[in-house]
């Protein structure tokens, strides 16, 4: 890394706030706009809010009241740092009077009904939210002049999985078992039909998708999910309970994707039309492991507790056991890379829950921290978006 430097390295001492610091990433591209974020009361879209602040951006968030109780949007007092509007993205006319109030100049996506389990028992919800909103958004977008980018989030799980041992491209055929990988094999193609339709032109909006694994990081404290039931079960001092214990999931720290969908926001931004479509964002096959690894991993990082398969009569439904992303077009067009393998992630997560519950459980100035860590691992690694 001759002759680079990394964004955050030495210039905290320097200026003195780390929200300076950061906002040489990107290229600046952040510094000063506009920007939009639906979802921004859940967990990845907390994450983000955060870094989008960091970076110099004047954020916009469009979403439902937070989905838990804590939440990370009130452990980092996000509602006072930014313009936070209560919106459900199935009320496309509300979503539109919004886009033409404050008229974003890049919008990431990222409302949804998150949970697979939750999609059997809310199918209809799930496509209102993933299919509709998703629409509604596109639609505000097509009516709004002052939108250049577009970032929509959807999943991994947007593929059909056949659950062979084979890592899903960008041009790999949709589908999805359950309503929730359906609903976001749904977004992809609808997302796909307004490019092709309406954002075709390098002078007009940009838009791509993105595709992540499983994300884990502090600050989720969402139903079914196994980082924040292992974190309930272990600081109630008790057995964390266990459903799937052989199932293979691809982990990665929240960091991770959002820094690729911060870079391909900026390329959008400053190359157009070349990087709009679709990217996998996926960790590396060494953080490909079983839920049994993460539990015992997360216990151990705790420094005490234990866990036991689910007990019988708990209703069973389909969850899949295998599936992994190929990432090389990320890797070899945005030069994006995981920085965090497994270990890294979980030890970063479960000390952001330590934290948590050892102070007040106000998180700003830790969460920041975090972000700087995260930056500065990615620049000591040569990633091309940390250096300068």
């Amino acid at each position: 890394m001759e002759g680079e430097q990394c964004a955050v390295e030495g210039l905290v001492r320097k200026m003195g706030t780390a929200n300076v610091s950061l906002r040489e990433l990107f290229g600046n591209t952040y510094e000063g706009k506009t920007v939009l974020v639906t979802g921004h009361t859940g967990f990845k879209g907390s994450w983000l809010v955060t870094w989008l602040q960091a970076l110099g951006a004047n954020v916009v968030g469009y979403a439902l009241t937070p989905p838990t109780e804590p939440s990370l949007f009130e452990a980092l007092d996000l509602s006072t740092k930014i313009t936070h509007i209560i919106g459900d993205v199935r009320d496309g006319e509300h979503l539109s009077a919004v886009m033409a109030k404050f008229e974003p100049q890049m919008v990431f996506h990222l409302a949804a009904q998150p949970l697979v389990r939750l999609s059997y028992h809310e199918p209809r919800a799930t496509f209102e939210t993933n299919v509709m909103g998703t629409i509604n958004l596109l639609e505000a977008v097509r009516h709004a002049p002052s939108v250049r980018v577009v970032v929509n989030v959807t999943s991994d799980k947007c593929y059909e999985n056949k659950e062979w041992d084979y890592s899903y491209r960008e041009n790999d055929p949709l589908g999805g078992f359950d309503p929730y990988s359906a609903s976001k094999g749904c977004a992809e193609l609808v997302s796909s039909s307004y490019r092709n339709s309406y954002f075709n032109s390098h002078e007009g909006v940009q838009l791509a998708t993105v595709r992540a694994g499983n994300v884990v990081g502090g600050g989720d404290w969402a139903l079914d999910r196994i980082v924040p039931d292992c974190i309930r079960s272990l600081q109630a001092n008790a057995a964390v309970t266990v459903r799937n214990p052989s199932a293979i999931r691809p982990w990665q720290h929240v960091l991770d994707p959002l820094a690729g969908y911060l870079l391909v926001g900026s390329l959008l931004w400053t190359q157009g039309q070349a990087y709009a479509g679709a990217w996998n964002l996926g960790p590396s096959a060494h953080s490909n492991v079983t839920v049994k690894e993460v539990v015992e991993e997360i216990i151990k990082s705790w420094g005490q507790g234990s866990w036991s398969g689910e007990s019988d009569g708990v209703p069973k439904v389909h969850e899949a056991r295998f599936l992994k992303l190929d990432c090389t077009r990320a890797n070899n067009i945005l030069r994006w890379y995981p920085v965090y393998d497994i270990s890294e992630t979980l030890r970063a997560t479960t000390d952001w829950y330590k934290e948590y519950y050892r102070s007040t459980g106000k998180m700003w100035d830790y969460a920041i921290s975090d972000i700087e860590r995260f930056v500065q691992a990615a620049c000591r690694q040569g990633q091309a978006w940390a250096s300068q």
